[in-house]
């Protein structure tokens, strides 16, 4: 037979879509053609499939070779593609067994020995193969990472010659156990740890329940970073799919992930000289940014204002839709991207305004306003509490950890009920309710709507900041255990918001 057909995946952002590859032997003058929208590193296949060939002992065929990649209108990008169009040769030109083709899913580079490499986004692959049920042949360096979609038959191989001889019969490959534990390895940093800083401990205890964004507004040295290292610690271990989901990323951005960190929540903390791409994604061949990377874990910016204006004003999207669209002129690609912002800022150029420990703030009201100002006030409308972390006082620094002060076990036992609570009562944190379940949800009694009534006159909130309050309440009291809003949860609230101010 001259024609065979086997099956591959592409990769498209944090998809994995099917990819044909059709190998045909026709007659002619000897050549070698691939055709299917191939990028420049699919093209150079024909260089590594041929050396492979020969250097594993394979006759290469002295024929016209055309092999398709379907659909073709899809873009094709990497060396994933060798092995398949390596299997296709041999099959089409009756050196290999081709009746087992179609359970298997193929995927690959080749050396030029015949030796198979990782590729990138393994696990992307990995899930596709799963719904299409059907096993999936892989470099060995890449097994571990496919291994953790359960339910699929992971078939890993050091070599060409090994694919080979299990399509034959010859020698079978032994489906891969994955040996990662479903605990994380790491340990997340103790919320004890911090001194003092009560104010600030409440309202990270309460973005992480709801899922709410969190400011943090103070001078240097007062802990805000401490703070925000924490917060992974008070979010209930990742379930499967977020798991997944967040591994998928990673593979895709990095080429491999660690298995034993499966389970951790990502906290990504890119410095404040980052770009846009590198923050939101982009490239001439789109790969996933930092917002992506902190999918369901925590993003946080450091020294907010010193950040480009552009790149923080590419946050205002995902931050409501929670995922990211990157559009180029030839590839598109959309990556998830439903992380929690966690930002620090100082209150002035120098740092010092409103610091006791410091003798004098030189910063001019102006200075202090162009400072602030580098952040828009769109953006800090959708971050949902915004605090002070004011100087900690000497006494509290030295000596023994503070009595009764609270780990972050103890706080994440109360975000877990909260947030269990929160999905069996409408599915979603609280910080994504939104239009009538948010009205069905968040019930107010007399006294709330009375004090929710003063502060959009006085702080003249946006409907957007109004939506949030209400929002923050819920959370507040789903950790009280309450169901209708009272004026007290509100009125934590209200005091979340600290940089609304009447204009």
């Amino acid at each position: 037979m001259s024609l065979s057909l086997l099956h591959s995946r592409a990769a498209a952002g944090i998809d994995a879509p099917p990819v044909a590859v059709e190998v045909h032997l026709g007659p002619g003058l000897p050549g070698f053609a691939i055709v299917g929208l191939p990028e420049k590193a699919v093209q150079e296949s024909k260089d590594r499939v041929r050396g492979a060939l020969v250097n594993a002992g394979f006759d290469v065929p002295q024929r016209k070779v055309t092999v398709n990649l379907a659909p073709a209108d899809l873009p094709k990008e990497g060396g994933r593609f060798d092995l398949p169009i390596a299997l296709g040769i041999l099959v089409a030109s009756g050196q290999v067994d081709g009746t087992r083709l179609g359970a298997h899913e193929f995927v690959g580079e080749l050396a030029l020995s015949g030796a198979l490499r990782p590729i990138r986004g393994a696990l992307p692959v990995a899930l596709a193969s799963r719904a299409a049920d059907r096993a999936l042949v892989l470099p060995w360096a890449n097994a571990p990472e496919a291994a953790l979609v359960r339910g699929l038959e992971v078939l890993p191989a050091e070599h060409l010659l090994d694919v080979c001889a299990h399509l034959n019969g010859a020698a079978i490959i032994g489906g891969y156990a994955a040996t990662a534990s479903d605990t994380p390895a790491a340990h997340y940093p103790d919320l004890a740890d911090v001194r003092g800083q009560a104010h600030a401990k409440r309202a990270l205890e309460v973005a992480a329940a709801g899922g709410h964004s969190l400011l943090l507004i103070g001078p240097p040295g007062t802990g805000k970073s401490m703070l925000a290292a924490r917060l992974p610690g008070l979010l209930p271990p990742l379930g499967e799919n977020e798991a997944l989901e967040t591994a998928a990323i990673v593979s895709l951005a990095e080429g491999a992930i660690d298995a034993q960190r499966f389970r951790v929540r990502p906290f990504r903390a890119p410095h404040h000289t980052a770009s846009g791409v590198a923050l939101v994604g982009g490239g001439g061949v789109p790969r996933p940014g930092e917002i992506s990377l902190a999918h369901h874990g925590v993003l946080f910016l450091d020294e907010l204002p010193e950040f480009d204006r552009r790149v923080l004003e590419a946050l205002r999207e995902p931050l409501e839709t929670g995922r990211i669209l990157v559009s180029r002129a030839a590839r598109r690609a959309e990556f998830p991207a439903r992380f929690q912002l966690v930002a620090a800022m100082n209150p002035c150029p120098c740092g010092y305004n409103g610091d006791p420990r410091a003798a004098s703030c030189n910063c001019t009201p102006d200075q202090v306003a162009r400072y602030r100002g580098r952040v828009s006030g769109p953006l800090l409308d959708r971050i949902d509490i915004q605090i002070e972390v004011p100087a900690v006082p000497a006494a509290l620094l030295e000596g023994p950890r503070e009595p009764g002060s609270e780990t972050s076990a103890a706080v994440r036992d109360r975000v877990a009920r909260a947030i269990a609570h929160q999905q069996a009562r409408q599915g979603v944190p609280n910080a994504l309710l939104a239009g009538e379940a948010l009205e069905r949800h968040c019930v107010t009694d007399g006294a709330a709507r009375a004090l929710l009534g003063q502060a959009l006159e006085r702080l003249r909130l946006s409907a957007r900041a109004y939506h949030r309050v209400l929002r923050l309440a819920r959370t507040i009291a789903d950790l009280a255990g309450a169901e209708p809003l009272s004026a007290a949860h509100v009125a934590e609230a209200i005091g979340y918001r600290r940089l609304d101010r009447v204009r």
